[in-house]
């Protein structure tokens, strides 16, 4: 299989699992799953098929190491461009902000102690719209895996309210 037939296989599950990422953002979707793309050919000699990872398990590792390193260059950017205004007050009421937010926080807060396969379902399935089929495929799992864990983890959250 040379590179265009699985760039043409996979681009569009990447690229869902990546939008899961970035809370839909179309257009850095759609440049992570190029640089996806870009560092698997790269490091193709990488994956081993040994019967036990998929290739598509291993295009969504990847996919999640171009994600982290976009969110690390942003927050750096952030960072500067705070140090060099020298304006450190924030342009919006912070307590608003916080009451508007509140019920996010504790989501967020309750997913956090779950582990990172159930907080990884809870959020592929809530953020990124995705099925529990395609949550099991990109988790190398069933359907059923997913969709149990999924109940598991809601459990988990609800009994925290």
């Amino acid at each position: 299989m040379n590179t265009e037939d699985v760039y043409q296989e996979y681009a569009d599950f990447v690229f869902k699992y990546l939008l899961t990422l970035t809370n839909n953002d179309y257009q850095s979707a759609e440049e992570m799953t190029q640089e996806t793309f870009y560092q698997a050919i790269k490091s193709i000699d990488n994956f081993h098929n040994n019967g036990k990872a998929k290739f598509s398990t291993w295009l969504c590792s990847i996919a999640k190491n171009v994600w982290l390193q976009e969110l690390n260059r942003e927050k750096k950017r952030h960072q500067l461009a705070e140090s060099l205004s020298g304006d450190n007050a924030l342009s919006y009421n912070l307590e608003e902000d916080y009451f508007r937010n509140e019920d996010k926080i504790h989501f967020f807060k309750q997913t956090h102690q779950l582990s990172e396969k159930k907080r990884e379902v809870i959020y592929l399935r809530l953020l990124g719209d995705l099925s529990f089929k395609e949550i099991g495929s990109i988790l190398g799992e069933s359907e059923n895996w997913a969709r149990v864990t999924f109940y598991r983890a809601k459990q988990y959250i609800r009994k925290g309210e």
